[in-house]
Parts: structure tokens; C-alpha cells; sequence
């Protein structure tokens, strides 16, 4: 793989959302690039008709080839037809099987990078499968006990301590280890996925103003603080904790490579602002690289024809650009 574009492999996601669609058009506007996608064939010519778009789609099995300009599919059947917009717990398995084939391949050596299309998680916890999103399941799958979602939209990028948690469990899984594990394994994967040597850290605070001095919390001093003083010591360039209402300032980015906060809904709402469809979403501390789409499945749109795929070529992108 290091003389040509290197194999991706790819989940398309949710069957009923926008991720068929968006497989299709991707590898239709980018010939380039070599898809080896885990999925129903059927599903994927379905969208190619409805669109109108020549595709080729090659069923394959490990130790064929995967040509540019056409997609390589490693066949999975649907439980029962996908119809655009309208879920089915029923191919809640499909979807997670999908996953599961996808990454074996990848740690197999049969692609090079793992893409994953948007799932929905409401609908495969309806099939009875335990499900809070595809960071928890890749660790689970890579046997680690710990990764970071991190979402980048050119320089900015934003990586995570918690990330699929009720609001009101956040506080708790605010700990030393969770805390310092999250900043340790984003400033390892900054120097190794992405060539910067000495990463600058912003680290949010968990409370307004970074706690007030403990008049409003005291984790901010009592944990995040102590992470970020011990983790200096070890030689990473950790600041914080910082008032997550002033991070996402001008200056302060500019003086940083990530932020790291404490909660989803914490970081993500300004970096999807900054680049919604142009973001990527990274998972850091597996032994094989993972980039997504930034945005979910997109039911209300699904089957109209008007799905943009440049999320998923950034993904794409992104995935091509940590192999090298």
C-alpha cells in the first residue's frame, strides 16, 4: 500500500439514512480512491439507481483486488429491506455486523484505514443490542481500555473525556484517571497521526468559569487541575483549566493544536458550527486507524437525492492522510 492509495475500508452505516447515498457518491466523484465496503451489494445498488449514477459495485472476498473508480463489496445481507427515512430494528445485527466485518478486515490487512458512515443508536438498542456508539464498540472490538473522540475541522480540533453520556452522569466520570488517560492518549496520537511534536493541549474546565475558585465546583481544582500539573511534569504541554466559555476565543485557538473537553455537548456544538460537513471525527488510542462522518443519519433527507457527501470525503481524506 505505500506505492499506491492506500484501501479504506467502509461502513455505510444506518441502511434507512443518508450513508448509502453518500457511499455512492462518494466513490463516483472520486474515482480515486480505492472503497472496500462492508455491506448489502443490493442496498448499495439500490442507491446508485435512485441517484442515477453509474457505479460499479465488485463483490468481494479477501485476496481480491480493490480497483479505484468502482466499489469493492464485502457482502453482508440486510435482515429485510431498507427504506430511505424509515428505521428497522430488525437490521440493528446488519449494522453492527458491519462494524465488526469492517474492522477485522482492517486489522487483518486488507485496508489500510477504517470509514464508518452514521448509525443510528436509538434504533439498535430497539433490536435488543446494547449500543451507546461506535468509540465504545471499536474499543470493545481492539480489546483497549481506553480511546479519545476527537472531531477536527481544519486546525481546530476538539477531542473528548466523556462522550455518550446523560448529562447528569457526567460530573461522575469526571476522575483522575478518566481525566488524565484522555489527555495523555490525544497528546501521543497528536505527535503519531499527525506529525506535530511538541502539541499545545487547551484543557476545558468541568464548571462555569473553571469552578470560581470552588464557589461553582470543585472538580476543576480538586481533579482537572492535578491532571494537568502531573502531566506537565511528564513533559506535555498541557494549559487549563480553562473557562470553556473563552477556549474557543480567536487567541486562545491560535495558540493551541486541541482542546480537550469534558463532555460532547461541551466542545462539539462550536466545532460543528466552524465546519459542519467539512468535519471529521477521529477515534485516538486504537491500534488501527478510525475517521467518520460528522453528522448523523439524516432521515428526513434520506432517498431525496440531495445528501452531501463531503463529509465523508473528508473522512475519507483524513484516513489517507494518518496512513501517511
Amino acid at each position: 500500500m505505500t506505492r499506491e492509495m492506500p484501501v479504506l475500508a467502509l461502513t455505510p452505516g444506518e441502511p434507512a439514512g443518508i450513508g448509502p447515498e453518500c457511499t455512492i457518491r462518494l466513490a463516483h466523484a472520486h474515482p480515486e480512491l480505492r472503497l472496500l465496503a462492508v455491506a448489502d451489494p443490493v442496498l448499495l445498488s439500490g442507491a446508485a439507481s435512485a441517484l442515477g449514477l453509474r457505479v460499479g459495485i465488485d463483490a468481494w472476498q479477501p485476496g481480491d483486488e480493490v480497483r479505484g473508480g468502482r466499489i469493492s463489496c464485502y457482502p453482508l445481507a440486510l435482515a429485510k429491506p431498507a427504506r430511505p427515512g424509515v428505521l428497522d430494528p430488525a437490521n440493528a445485527a446488519y449494522v453492527v455486523d458491519t462494524i465488526r466485518t469492517a474492522v477485522r478486515l482492517v486489522r487483518d490487512g486488507h485496508a489500510a484505514a477504517l470509514v464508518t458512515g452514521p448509525v443510528h443508536k436509538g434504533v439498535i438498542n430497539d433490536g435488543n443490542i446494547p449500543f451507546s456508539g461506535h468509540t465504545e464498540l471499536l474499543a470493545e472490538l481492539a480489546g483497549v481500555k481506553k480511546v479519545v473522540m476527537m472531531l477536527a475541522a481544519g486546525k481546530l480540533r476538539v477531542a473528548l473525556v466523556t462522550t455518550h453520556l446523560p448529562l447528569r452522569d457526567v460530573a461522575d466520570a469526571i476522575t483522575f484517571e478518566n481525566v488524565d488517560s484522555s489527555l495523555r492518549i490525544t497528546h501521543r496520537e497528536l505527535q503519531a497521526r499527525f506529525a506535530i511534536q511538541d502539541p499545545v493541549i487547551q484543557v476545558l474546565g468541568l464548571n462555569p468559569h473553571a469552578g470560581e475558585g470552588g464557589h461553582l465546583g470543585t472538580e476543576d481544582e480538586r481533579i482537572i487541575l492535578k491532571v494537568i500539573e502531573a502531566c506537565r511534569a511528564d513533559g506535555i504541554n498541557a494549559l487549563g483549566p480553562v473557562p470553556a466559555d473563552t477556549a474557543f476565543t480567536p487567541g486562545r485557538l491560535a495558540d493551541c493544536d486541541a482542546v480537550l473537553a469534558m463532555y460532547h455537548d461541551q466542545g462539539l456544538p462550536v466545532l460543528k458550527h466552524a465546519g459542519f460537513g467539512k468535519a471529521v471525527n477521529i477515534t485516538l488510542g486504537l491500534p488501527f486507524i478510525r475517521t467518520s462522518v460528522d453528522h448523523g443519519t439524516a432521515l428526513d433527507i434520506a432517498g431525496k437525492n440531495i445528501a452531501d457527501a463531503g463529509s465523508m470525503y473528508t473522512a475519507a481524506r483524513a484516513a489517507l492522510d494518518m496512513c501517511r
